[in-house]
């Protein structure tokens, strides 16, 4: 359901029936362990993609600074310029 690479792809399923007899398949919350890294201000424009492409080559890897933030939406992380965000360690 997702690729090798995605934060989602080992995740456990549940599946569960609604109240109108539908049967739905939903991702486990996945527990995130705690992650070193560095402080890092952010400023207008920032993406996380952008920094895992810097960080890394490979800007699907986002989503490591979202976990080390233990953010569910990456989004949220740099919207606001100012705010100080942990980038993981490579």
């Amino acid at each position: 359901m997702f690729l090798p690479n995605s934060r989602y792809a080992k995740v456990g399923t549940v599946t569960t029936t609604t109240s109108t007899g539908t049967t739905v398949v939903a991702l486990k919350l996945r527990h995130l362990t705690p992650a070193g890294g560095q402080p890092h201000t952010v400023h207008a424009g920032d993406r996380l993609d952008l920094y895992a492409q810097a960080r890394s080559g490979d800007a699907t890897q986002f989503w490591h600074m979202a976990d080390a933030n233990t953010a569910l939406d990456s989004r949220t992380l740099v919207e606001r310029p100012g705010a100080t965000i942990t980038l993981p360690e490579t």
